[in-house]
Parts: structure tokens; C-alpha cells; sequence
């Protein structure tokens, strides 16, 4: 499942809404486990293995890949599904998302983002655990059944009201499109569990920590953080579609679920094990933070590309996350997504093959494609009526020529005479200088020593942020405004790199 924060996919240790009294009670029952990987499960997480490696901007190759695996594996085997910890391949993500999953066949991963909101190995360990645990109790077998229509319709249902029908061919290509096709790798990994499948994975992670010599309370710390960096992102945003993260909007009310997670391990021992704080923030140092600006970066209402040396602004409270290889806009009015196809310099021909790409089998009739100008770049665009069983919804298609080789397009969905929402976004498209491009430079993870006269606010005025500094060092070190800090102490900042 995932933990992922402001982007696509459902996401992980999801906060479940039960109270602290008696939850743990109730889930201290053993749970049937799996005892083994299956050659079934085996070829399952193979086939899927390489989509979620694009899905999520692929592996991470910074030094901190190899300590990852380590915690990862040594923590998978605590599951009792292989006593050999070369069956796990655990995988640090280069995603700027809070997000970790397990997938059958022993694929773990998590993201170097969620890493960086981490304070020490045993957190780390909790994280992959509580993975492994949902896998091991065989979650997702029980959750597929109905998965593609729900999460189809989840995505479509605030522009269609949810009752789009049984149209496969166009409902399975704008599904597809809208969730950057990663609709196959979500079954498998991100679809959201239930309550009752979260505490169980809460409560294996919990053991896996104790039987591995870590702290159990280090589950519970983690969640903290997650609770407070969902704060954080409403806070920045003003609550829109970019801010919440998604575990906390499939599964709300944080402070239960800690409650809980902080119950489990004193049953299992209470405090005492490894934190192994000083190995973490070692391997965490460094590490990106946010946007690779190889694929982008979002800066407030701004997607900017410095390789690509592109540049648009999405319409006032519409939220934007960027995926692989299309970036997703989505708010009240209507869903977008910015990406591209190969281009051979006939616009008409890629148009036409980007409606194809929607449309599936169905049948979809655009109209007659219009030429235009923004910002110097030759334009066109294009919209289809398309009936549905909420109504009429009309799918745009706008393209830019940046050069006879290279094109870029959106593809919008609105309620029929909507479309217009979107027109200072397609008014915005621009290109990026080579100084404006040189300008972008990604963000890191720098720990640093506490010295004497640093505080909490002193520190966090070296944010390579220009709001909410304060916020973001507290939430990134699990302090609050009031907390002391100590010379010697080792704490995480975010600098900004050369590129």
C-alpha cells in the first residue's frame, strides 16, 4: 500500500479512524500469515515490478540504495515468507512522494522522500514492515475483485458524478490516461486496504520490530510525522487538490492511528531496541528532495522543465502533481494531464493519434482542429462530445509544436461548455530561457550539527524554502517550535544543490 503524499496513486499506512480503546485489543488475535512465496506470486511481482519502477521515476542510485536494501530485507524476513533475504528485492524509489508498498513475490519499496521524513533506522524498518505485513496477511487478494471499476471511477467521478456507465472503451482510455496508465501497477500495490487490514499490518510491523531488535514504538513515531506532514501540506496549500496527501484522505484521523501503533508496542514490549538514529541520518544525507528537475519540477502553480526548457501555470485552485511522464492537473471544474507523443511534424496526425489514445475501442468524434499562437509556440486544439449517463463531458486535446521533432499536448475533461476553465492554463505554455532553465536547481537532504546558539529558528531560516521555513525543519525533524536543541545534535535541512 502506499504512503505516498500529493500524488497519483492511493496511498500507504493510511490512517485509520479507529480509537486507540480497544482497537488494539481487538487485533492483538493472531493473524494467518503466508508461510511462503508462491511461484504464482513470484511471476506476479516480476510482471509487475518494471511498471512500478516507471510509474515511480525509477530506482534511486544514490549510496543510500544499498542501506535501504539492507533494513529492508533484514526486516522482510522477520515475515516468516522466506528465511533468505536475498527473496526480497527492496527497492529506494527516486520519487519525490511520501510513499512505500509491498507488492507479492518479495518487491518492497519506498520512496527517498518518505526516507527523508524518516529520523533513524527503526522507523525506516516500521515503514517496509508494516509493507511486508499487509502482504504476508494477503491483503491484496482481497481487495481486487471490484478494484479497476472503483478506481476509474474514483478518478472520473468529480467531473462525472461517478455514473459514467459501462462504456469500456472510452471509460477504460480516459481512465487510463487520466491515471498516467498506471492502473494495472495500482491493482497490485496502491489500492487502498480497510481498516481492519490497516491495524493488522500495523500490528506485524510492530512485531517484525521487536523480533528484529528494533524499538516497536518506531512505527508509532513514524505516523506522527506522517500526521504532521499531512498538516503541513493543507497549511501550504490552503487545502486544495495538491495539498492532501492521499493516505490521509482514504484513511483520515491520524491521531488514532498513532494512538493505536503506540498501544501495539507496549504490548509487544514497549520502548527499548534499536533506533540506530546516527546510522540513518549518515546514509539520509544528501539525498534529493522533491522534484527532480530531470522530470520537472512543481513550484507553487508552476510546472517548470529545465531540459525540456518548457513552462505552464495551472488555473487557481487546481492542484498539479508530476508523474513519470505526464504531469496530472485535477479541480473542481476539471482534469487535465500535460504530456507528450512522438511527433513527425503533422499535427493533424498527432491529434488524431492523441484522441485515438483516449478513446480506446469507442467511438469519438472531435471536431475540426483549430491553429492558434501562445507565447510564439504554433498551436492547435481540438474538442470531442462525448455522451455519458451523467451527461455530456467534452475531452479537449491542445498541442504545441516546440520544434519539427518534438510536440507537447493536454488533454482536458470538463462537463460539457466547461472547457474554458482550462484556457489561461493553454495561454501559458511558454518556453524557458537558458538562464531561467539554468536557475532551477534541485533540492537535498543536508544534516547538519547543532551548535552552540542554534535553535529551532535559526536553523530553519537556512530552508531552501521562502515560506513556512518554521513548518517544514519542525515537521522534517519531528520537533515542535517549543522543542530544545542540544549542541552536538544531528538534524536534517533542506539545501539547495548544484545541479
Amino acid at each position: 500500500m502506499s504512503w505516498k503524499t500529493g500524488k497519483k496513486l492511493a496511498a500507504v499506512l493510511a490512517l485509520g479512524g479507529l480509537a486507540a480503546t480497544g482497537a488494539a485489543d481487538a487485533q492483538l488475535k493472531a493473524i494467518k500469515t503466508a508461510t511462503s512465496i508462491s511461484s504464482a506470486e513470484r511471476k506476479q511481482g516480476t510482471d509487475a515490478h518494471p511498471q512500478l519502477m516507471a510509474e515511480f521515476g525509477g530506482a534511486y542510485n544514490g549510496p543510500q540504495a544499498a542501506y535501504v536494501n539492507r533494513v529492508g530485507q533484514n526486516i522482510a524476513v522477520q515475515s516468516g515468507l522466506s528465511r533468505s533475504a536475498s527473496d526480497f528485492t527492496v527497492t529506494l524509489l527516486n520519487s519525490p512522494v511520501n510513499n512505500a508498498f509491498a507488492i507479492p513475490g518479495g518487491y518492497v519499496y519506498v520512496t527517498r522522500q518518505l526516507m527523508a521524513l524518516m529520523n533513524d533506522e527503526a522507523e525506516l524498518a516500521g515503514v517496509l514492515g508494516h509493507e511486508v505485513g499487509h502482504v504476508a496477511a494477503q491483503h491484496s487478494k482481497k481487495r481486487q475483485s471490484a478494484a479497476t471499476r472503483n478506481q476509474i471511477l474514483g478518478v472520473l467521478g468529480a467531473v462525472l458524478g461517478g455514473a459514467i456507465g459501462d462504456n469500456g472503451g472510452l471509460l477504460g482510455g480516459l481512465g487510463g490516461l487520466l491515471q498516467n496508465n498506471s492502473l494495472k501497477v495500482a491493482q497490485l500495490a496502491t489500492l487502498g486496504f480497510s481498516r481492519s487490514q490497516e491495524l493488522q499490518a500495523d500490528q506485524l510491523g510492530v512485531q517484525y520490530l521487536r523480533s528484529a531488535g528494533y524499538d516497536p514504538l518506531a512505527l508509532s513515531t513514524m505516523l506522527t510525522s506522517l500526521a504532521n506532514q499531512t498538516t503541513l501540506e493543507a497549511r501550504l496549500s490552503g487545502g486544495d487538490a495538491r495539498s492532501l496527501p492521499e493516505w490521509a484522505s482514504t484513511h483520515p484521523d491520524p491521531a488514532s492511528r498513532v494512538r493505536n501503533a503506540q498501544s501495539l508496542a507496549n504490548r509487544a514490549g514497549g520502548n527499548g531496541g534499536t533506533r540506530n538514529a546516527d546510522a540513518f541520518l549518515a546514509s539520509v544525507d544528501n539525498v534529493l528532495y522533491g522534484d527532480d528537475p530531470a522530470q520537472g519540477v512543481v513550484e507553487g502553480r508552476d510546472f517548470l522543465h529545465p531540459d525540456l526548457k518548457l513552462r505552464f501555470t495551472v488555473p487557481n485552485g487546481y492542484g498539479m502533481q508530476n508523474g513519470a511522464d505526464a504531469v496530472s492537473v485535477s479541480g473542481n471544474g476539471g482534469q487535465a494531464q500535460f504530456t507528450t507523443g512522438p511527433y513527425s511534424g503533422d499535427m493533424n496526425a498527432y491529434i488524431a493519434a492523441a484522441f485515438k489514445a483516449i478513446a480506446g475501442n469507442a467511438a469519438i468524434s472531435p471536431g475540426a482542429i483549430q491553429r492558434t499562437t501562445v507565447n510564439g509556440i504554433p498551436a492547435s486544439y481540438s474538442t470531442a462530445r462525448v455522451n455519458s449517463q451523467s451527461g455530456q463531458v467534452d475531452v479537449t486535446i491542445f498541442a504545441y509544436e516546440f520544434s519539427r521533432e518534438r510536440a507537447f499536448h493536454f488533454v482536458t475533461l470538463t462537463q460539457a461548455g466547461g472547457s474554458g476553465v482550462f484556457n489561461s492554463m493553454f495561454n501559458s505554455v511558454r518556453r524557458l530561457s537558458t538562464s531561467e532553465a539554468a536557475a532551477i536547481k534541485p533540492r537535498r537532504i543536508d544534516v547538519v550539527t547543532v551548535g552552540r546558539g542554534d535553535t529551532v529558528a535559526t536553523l530553519a531560516r537556512r530552508m531552501a524554502y521562502s515560506n513556512y521555513q518554521a513548518e517544514r525543519f519542525q515537521v522534517l525533524n519531528r520537533l515542535t517550535a517549543s522543542s530544545r536543541l542540544t549542541p552536538g545534535q544531528r538534524v536534517k535541512i533542506v539545501v539547495y544543490a548544484s545541479r
